[in-house]
């Protein structure tokens, strides 16, 4: 590889990649290139949409020599540069790829994931994506073809065309977007009407309508998978419909396959909100739960959460391409503990936004069990601010698991965001899942489904 040429280089990020551009900015200009910042210029959510379109545009322009470009996963920034006519953005996540973008395809611009990888192998990609270039006979011929394979101006889309021209992912979303408004509408309100909850100290339900099994089941007949059903008045507030409350969890180390193959048919006939396995075990328990509406679920950073952010962003990715729909992150306690709380933000930050890229769910593991109250109310504080769907307070291979006062304790923290509360670890019977529940969980971990149930409804299952 030779030295690179001096360079004028675009570079761009939204809020996820902006710490990786600082760095490699400064790379950039140590190395005697010119350096071009389209933004972002600070943490605060952006649309890494117009980012990368900025940059395009640069280069397109012919004002820079080269694009860089750095969100999450790098895939987004890609996808839009590429709209741009003369733009060959390639997404490189290693030296191989950077190398063969260049020498194969003449990419013009750079797109990195920032929750991929870390700033070292980012720098040693930039620096080989600039050394290379195109110069093969077969290349050159084949990126020209590139260049024409789509016209550069495609026909306008009619008036009819245009009101329609809604993506299958977007639908997606909004009915994502419509389920997370109405399951927010079990959360505590600023006020509660005395006519409705006769004791507010203890029932933090927020809906007073109509508090029976029938009203839960309309609500996950509408598409809403959790649910926070609770009261102070006694085992009838529990609805029948308990098992969609239950992730169905089997992480012993020991676990074999036999073992996550039988918990998915249990999970199957139960019907439990979803299956939670070790994340080896992902792939196969996608497969088993084809075709069911039980969920795949699966711990990231388990059990200690020292790992690094960019570590355990990258094993939620990996996850969720596997086929996880929700990821339980287990937090850095040790930062927290030494009052680090940006670590520990940047930690769940990460880990959320890979979520948020991907689809799927987060749920913050805080380890209640280690932490003091106030280091609880912290670690809850972090990742309401991190955008997380649910806190949850144990990885059960802590001293002890869920207990009620640290669910009712996390509950309060997160209520007015619309995060769920997962209780977890030591739920082994009906009567521990149903104090979980009125104390605020709007989720249950546990190794003991089927107990539960068996106890909930009074139930005879063959073993």
């Amino acid at each position: 590889m030779t030295n690179p040429e001096k360079k004028r280089v675009a570079v761009g990020s939204d809020h996820g990649g902006f710490r990786l551009k600082e760095v490699l900015k400064a790379h950039l200009r140590d190395q005697g290139h010119e350096v071009m910042d389209c933004g972002t210029f600070g943490e605060k959510p952006v649309d890494y949409p117009d980012v990368a379109r900025a940059v395009a545009h640069k280069v397109a322009a012919h004002e820079a020599a080269i694009g860089l470009i750095i969100d999450g996963a790098g895939i987004g920034s890609a996808m839009v540069a590429n709209k741009v006519p003369g733009i060959r953005a390639a997404l490189c996540y290693d030296l191989s790829s950077a190398k063969n973008a260049r020498e194969h395809n003449d990419a013009n611009i750079l797109t990195l994931g920032a929750g991929l990888i870390g700033p070292a192998l980012a720098v040693q990609i930039l620096e080989t994506f600039l050394a290379h270039q195109c110069t093969a006979e077969r290349h050159l011929r084949r990126v020209q073809k590139i260049e024409t394979a789509a016209p550069q101006n495609p026909p306008p889309a009619t008036e009819m065309q245009t009101a329609t021209m809604i993506s299958t992912a977007e639908l997606k979303h909004i009915a994502e977007r419509v389920s997370q408004l109405m399951a927010k509408s079990d959360r505590t309100p600023d006020y509660a009407e005395p006519e409705h909850c006769e004791d507010t100290m203890i029932c933090r339900c927020g809906v007073c309508l109509e508090k029976t099994p029938e009203t839960i089941r309309r609500f996950i007949d509408y598409g809403v998978d959790r649910i926070g059903y609770h009261d102070a008045h006694g085992a009838d507030c529990v609805p029948e419909d308990i098992a969609r409350c239950i992730d169905h969890t089997i992480l012993k180390p020991e676990a074999t396959e036999t073992d996550v193959k039988k918990i998915c048919e249990e999970a199957k006939t139960y019907q439990f909100a979803s299956v939670c396995v070790s994340p080896s075990y992902v792939s196969l328990v996608a497969h088993e739960l084809t075709g069911s509406s039980v969920k795949v679920c699966t711990v990231v950073g388990f059990p200690s959460g020292a790992h690094m952010p960019e570590i355990k962003a990258l094993e939620t990715r990996r996850a969720i391409r596997d086929g996880a729909q929700e990821i339980d992150m287990v937090i850095n306690i040790g930062a927290l503990k030494s009052g680090n709380e940006a670590l520990v933000y940047r930690d769940i930050r990460l880990v959320c936004e890979a979520c948020e890229d991907g689809g799927a769910i987060s749920k913050v593991i805080i380890e209640a069990a280690l932490l003091s109250d106030e280091e609880k109310i912290k670690a809850c504080k972090l990742a309401k601010k991190a955008r997380a769907d649910f806190v949850k307070t144990s990885t059960g291979f802590g001293p002890h698991g869920a207990t009620a006062e640290d669910v009712t304790l996390m509950s309060r923290v997160v209520a007015d965001a619309g995060i769920g509360v997962k209780a977890a670890g030591g739920i082994r019977s009906y009567d521990d899942a149903h104090k979980m529940i009125l104390a605020g969980a709007t989720r249950i971990g546990a190794s003991a489904g089927i107990k539960i149930l068996q106890q909930a409804k009074e139930i005879t299952v063959s073993e």
